[in-house]
């Protein structure tokens, strides 16, 4: 099979080109055609099981999933229609029954993450009011400073034991128990801390009701959303800084595909943000003064005041009695000006990196 081959697929009226192996879901967005979902993650393999994402396509009895249905050649599909819309309506009914709802019978969320099943009952309504009953699952309070889970908010997609099998291939939590009493729980039910769990986070960042949240970060409002590189090593993951009253208040990864942690970060890139605004951080550079009390100065005193000590230690015991460390925080690019100025300011190769240890 040539590996340029493409299959045409007609969607909602318009030829897309596809290529044999994508899902329905993924020709659609080559026609900028929205299909909802909820056990959908582009990091995951395609499960089908939420069925949000049903669609009509010429021929087939029953309406398919757009997330696990193969095109193929001449395939036409129609991702709108009444069918599908009372479909959707009915199902979102269902969920809308299992779940916390506020006061105007919308899924209830406790903070800013996990909205996808709202904003899908907000934008294709529901169906017919269905009786509510009260959830057998078991509430566990988890020890682990990060990581809290409602399961009253849960609908059971599977995303977050998905991802914590298929991405972090750490198998720290499963589907437990059966029927109305399936809920999402670790092994013999031990706290996330004594499983196989690294706190990565990823499970909060695919669950799509906000069943499981951030501990520290319920509650909280984001007034601003900044762009910046995690520095807890050179690896360069992207983060977005969520800011209320100019305090961080949570940190999450940008959306799959767009940088190169792929929408993952791991326990200190999502969690370890205290110390932005801890009391003890250094904001300004210090130098020691005569007195030998260190005292805050700009940074061009700081750096002229470094030099100065480096040249003189140069003059006295000569570039051998220099030693450069630069840090696996830094990036490559940072090391690289690190060894640079060992070698070609100082004349010295004594320039070591903490990760070579």
């Amino acid at each position: 099979m040539s590996a340029n081959r493409t299959v045409t697929v007609v969607i909602n009226g318009h030829e897309v080109q596809a290529t044999p192996g994508d899902t329905i879901l993924d020709a659609a967005k080559g026609v900028d055609v929205e299909i909802p979902t909820l056990c959908h993650d582009p990091r995951l393999d395609p499960m089908g099981s939420c069925r949000m994402c049903l669609v009509e396509i010429e021929g087939q009895r029953r309406l398919q999933p757009a997330c696990a249905f193969r095109v193929y050649e001449g395939m036409v599909v129609t991702t709108e229609s009444g069918r599908i819309d009372k479909h959707r309506k009915l199902l979102l009914s269902m969920l809308a029954a299992d779940v916390r709802v506020d006061e105007d019978g919308v899924p209830a969320v406790r903070d800013e993450t996990g909205l996808e099943l709202r904003r899908h009952v907000e934008r294709y309504g529901v169906g017919p009011t269905l009786a509510r009953v009260d959830s057998p699952r078991e509430l566990r309070i988890d020890v682990n400073p990060y990581i809290d889970f409602d399961p009253e908010s849960c609908i059971l997609c599977a995303r977050c034991v998905r991802y914590c099998d298929e991405v972090e291939a750490v198998n720290a939590i499963t589907l437990a128990r059966r029927g109305a009493s399936t809920t999402i729980a670790t092994a013999n039910q031990v706290s996330l801390l004594d499983s196989t769990c690294e706190l990565c986070g990823g499970c909060i960042d695919t669950c799509p009701t906000g069943a499981l949240t951030e501990k520290a970060s319920i509650g909280t409002r984001t007034e601003e959303k900044v762009r910046t590189t995690c520095n807890f090593c050179g690896v360069g993951c992207q983060l977005d800084l969520h800011v209320q009253d100019n305090r961080v208040v949570r940190v999450t990864a940008p959306p799959p595909g767009e940088t190169l942690n792929d929408g993952n970060l791991c326990v200190k890139g999502r969690f370890s943000f205290e110390f932005i605004h801890h009391g003890d951080r250094l904001t300004a550079p210090l130098v020691r003064g005569d007195d030998g009390q260190l005292r805050e100065v700009s940074w061009p005193v700081a750096i002229e005041t470094a030099a100065r000590g480096l040249m003189a230690v140069k003059k006295r015991h000569g570039a051998s009695g220099l030693g450069f460390i630069s840090s696996s925080r830094c990036t490559g690019e940072e090391n690289y000006l690190m060894q640079k100025l060992a070698r070609a300011a100082f004349g010295t190769n004594n320039c070591h990196q903490c990760a070579a240890t």
